[in-house]
């Protein structure tokens, strides 16, 4: 017969055998997919080229939809509006200043802190507003055929305008695929 002295001494046992494999136990591999590289992008500093590239592709992005927009002259006018007014801000400040930035919203109080966060939210509102407006005003200007090459483009890229690897249309992660075989 097992006595309760026993038994406790097996669940020590026990306990101890499974607190030393779990404490040598080497930690997951990273994943070797899209997520993997998601998450070395988001922990990857800029190297001051980001807002070029970025750039590059929107011109390309824009080349692209012009082209099977097929837009008529009397168009263009509406077109140069909304590649204008939907034009990203310009890139933050250097390093430098943005490390300045930080120290400087670490002084502040919370609700401090709370209102310069505000104010930014209210300034990328109406940015977005603005170019709400202008993406109306243009896609206005368009034929029902053309209306619909847009909603086409414009649901591949996002609604910023631009694509993110990775993200459904709703701007969520999308699964990832299944396993073939």
């Amino acid at each position: 017969m097992i006595t309760a002295r026993q038994r406790i001494l097996w669940a020590s046992l026990l306990a101890s055998a499974t607190f030393a494999a779990a404490a040598q136990t080497p930690p997951p591999a990273a994943p070797a997919g899209p997520e993997a590289r998601t998450e070395q992008r988001a922990h990857k500093p800029h190297d001051g080229k980001f807002f070029e590239r970025m750039q590059e592709r929107r011109v390309k992005h824009l080349a692209d939809l012009k082209a099977k927009l097929k837009l008529s002259a009397a168009q263009e006018g509406a077109w140069t509006t909304f590649t204008t007014a939907t034009q990203p801000p310009a890139p933050p400040a250097a390093r430098a200043d943005r490390e300045a930035a930080r120290a400087e919203f670490a002084k502040l109080t919370t609700p401090q802190r709370l209102d310069r966060m505000q104010a930014r939210q209210s300034e990328r509102a109406a940015r977005f507003a603005q170019r709400a407006d202008a993406t109306r005003t243009f896609y206005a200007a368009l034929t029902p055929e053309q209306q619909k090459t847009f909603d086409t483009e414009a649901l591949k890229h996002g609604p910023r305008g631009h694509g993110h690897r990775g993200h459904g249309p709703d701007g969520h992660r999308a699964p990832p695929p299944a396993p073939k075989g």
